[in-house]
């Protein structure tokens, strides 16, 4: 029984599917409006530094606190926030209005663990350990009348990760893939499993197919040459590219979170981001390239459980702080902004006197692009999809 077992996952690993799958994917009857939006949610597990990511170089006392960071190659956005050299496709993106990004941003979780913080984030949820679904999957049960499945059920997501995601975890029907880097079945073995699991177990046969269905649609998506699994640059375009390919269907997805590791810089910051901001802006890109029109109706946020301390440690890192930034970018976006309730960064500003302080509740970010993609009433995000949050209004504005 291990044997069939592992023969199985290892046949959908090489197919590009790694968890099984509830239904057909359904088209959307009806969307906001004119629009049939699609909604992106990247998870940066490890805490991004957004004053390294958007740095605040017109802030007087920044240079005080990050001196010992390289400056070169910024790019300018405002009088008062850069973009780190790394993120160059993201630039394009918001001067072409399609960018933007929300400073001094943090969910309601103020401590410092990696697990709770994420917890906190992709949960939907005031504090951690409450709840096994996420923010994402319940709003997909959210969805106004009109917006939900022609055949019924619920629109379907999309949680892209070896594991799905917390994010998009829960009793709605999701879909769940991850690129591969196994060597691709040979094309006659699907067809043999398909023989021999409609005569023995209709379920399984039902997943197969389903799952042959998606590396066909995927095909030809795999991470040759990667081997650092969500946090390598390759792997995060790779999956930003197949997820896109999946959204870009008729009857795709319409909501849709990924994970990407490795944003943890305690030490050799400099270095580390530069190299993972290179694969966030590799992905952005895979994204607008490979959604083709269906772009300029989604939208993608960029979020990361906590920041980082606002001066640097002695092995040129930084540690676990509290604010940071929120990228989004997108064809239906209002971008070429940057938003921020900016607190200042002298010693008596910052939070427990070492952090940025947060003064933009992510959830209102959230909540802002769902209201704006699908007219998703507030009573609903403030009950089910964020529970006891009515205090975190709806960013409006975001959405064109």
């Amino acid at each position: 029984m291990l044997n069939v077992h592992l023969n199985r996952r290892h046949l959908l690993a090489s197919l590009g599917v790694t968890a099984a799958f509830g239904g057909f994917i359904p088209r959307l009857a009806r969307a906001a409006g004119a629009r049939d939006p699609r909604l992106v949610v990247i998870v940066l597990r490890g805490a991004m530094d957004g004053l390294d990511a958007v740095p605040p170089v017109g802030d007087p006392d920044f240079a005080a606190l990050r001196g010992g960071f390289p400056q070169d190659g910024l790019i300018k956005l405002d009088s008062t926030f850069s973009l780190h050299p790394s993120l160059v496709n993201f630039s394009r993106q918001f001067q072409a209005g399609q960018g933007l990004v929300i400073h001094a941003v943090a969910s309601p979780y103020r401590d410092r663990s990696h697990f709770d913080g994420q917890d906190v984030l992709e949960s939907g949820m005031t504090s951690p350990g409450h709840t096994e679904s996420g923010w994402l999957n319940r709003a997909l049960s959210a969805l106004p009348n009109g917006q939900t499945a022609q055949s019924g059920s619920l629109a379907r997501g999309l949680g892209v990760g070896g594991s799905t995601p917390l994010i998009m975890r829960g009793p709605a029907p999701a879909l769940g893939w991850a690129p591969s880097s196994l060597k691709a079945a040979d094309a006659d073995l699907p067809p043999r499993l398909m023989a021999l699991y409609d005569e023995s177990d209709p379920q399984l046969a039902q997943t197969l197919k389903e799952a042959i269905d998606t590396g066909k649609i995927i095909g030809g998506n795999n991470v040759a040459g990667a081997y650092g699994g969500p946090g390598d640059p390759k792997t995060m375009a790779a999956m930003a590219q197949g997820a896109a390919k999946l959204l870009a269907q008729p009857d795709g997805p319409r909501l849709a979170g990924l994970a990407f590791e490795g944003w943890d810089t305690h030490a050799a910051e400099p270095q580390r981001l530069a190299r993972q901001l290179q694969g966030l802006d590799d992905s952005l890109a895979a994204f607008e390239s490979t959604l083709g029109p269906v772009w300029n109706d989604t939208a993608v946020l960029v979020v990361t459980e906590f920041g980082r301390t606002a001066a640097v440690n002695g092995t040129n890192g930084t540690d676990h702080g509290t604010a940071t930034v929120a990228l989004l970018t997108g064809g239906a976006l209002k971008g070429g902004r940057v938003i921020s309730d900016w607190p200042g960064l002298k010693p008596a500003q910052l939070y427990q006197n070492r952090d940025l302080a947060p003064t933009t509740d992510l959830r209102s970010v959230a909540k802002g692009l769902l209201a704006g993609l699908y007219d998703m009433p507030d009573s609903a995000m403030s009950q089910s999809v964020f529970p006891d949050s009515a205090g975190a209004k709806p960013m409006r504005d975001l959405i064109a």
